[in-house]
């Protein structure tokens, strides 16, 4: 074993003993963020010279769902329950030498074009082996995308001393209940890991619901997750 998986292997093992993990679970329509990709992509890559990819949609869902679920944010240390202010957000990137997890730092004060151009400049490097120690340290919150490799479903393992990582899958045409009818949809099956030591059933499950509804409705990401025409109406 390499010096890089010997590490992996006794933090995973670690987590396992040390944290009460538990994972919920949700299923997402993705039409209208499939959508808004098709309809900007052009001049999203003429702009910014990459295609916008579906992980700093969910990056930036995560970071506007946390002020309503900032426990979810959290850590424990030294018996003390720590709520940092900030939000850094760890995304999973497979390497030819292992999975590693680099850091978006304060990742709730970018827009999703930023988002999208740090993921794809610290997966490069990360992939390059040109990433550094302090860039995969110090996040409060991951994210991982087994739907590249084909997932359906998981229960990610979350990456300590965080107390929670949220996990895409693939998207696949299902059928669902629209308004009475059925009708086939793009959907992904979601999944949220968490440390019930600190974070409670309803916590975990209503930050991915808040999740869920920002892909759902991209515009809610620009109100902070809420949903704007009650914010014009003041309720």
């Amino acid at each position: 074993m390499s010096t890089l998986r010997k590490k992996v292997a006794e933090r995973l093992v670690a987590v396992k003993n040390q944290t009460a993990m538990l994972t919920t679970f949700n299923e997402v329509d993705m039409s209208a963020v499939l959508e808004l990709r098709k309809k900007y992509q052009k001049s999203f890559q003429e702009k910014y010279g990459i295609k916008v990819g579906l992980m700093s949609f969910f990056a930036k869902a995560v970071t506007e769902a946390i002020p309503h679920f900032p426990q979810v944010n959290g850590r424990i240390e030294d018996n003390n329950i720590v709520i940092p202010g900030y939000v850094d957000v760890g995304i999973a990137v497979s390497t030819p030498k292992g999975l590693m997890v680099p850091v978006i730092r304060n990742a709730e004060s970018l827009s999703v074009p930023e988002l999208e151009l740090k993921i794809a400049e610290l997966a490069q490097k990360a992939r390059d082996n040109k990433i550094s120690i302090e860039e995969l340290t110090g996040g409060t919150i991951s994210i991982t995308n087994g739907g590249v490799f084909g997932s359906m479903l998981s229960t990610p393992i979350i990456n300590p001393p965080q107390s929670a990582i949220l996990g895409m899958h693939n998207i696949v045409e299902r059928p669902m209940a629209i308004n009475g009818r059925v009708e086939i949809r793009p959907v992904m099956y979601v999944a949220l890991s968490y440390d019930h030591r600190i974070i409670d059933g309803k916590e975990s499950v209503g930050f991915l619901v808040k999740v869920k509804e920002m892909i759902e409705n991209p515009e809610r990401m620009l109100f902070g997750g809420n949903d704007p025409l009650a914010g014009l109406l003041g309720v």
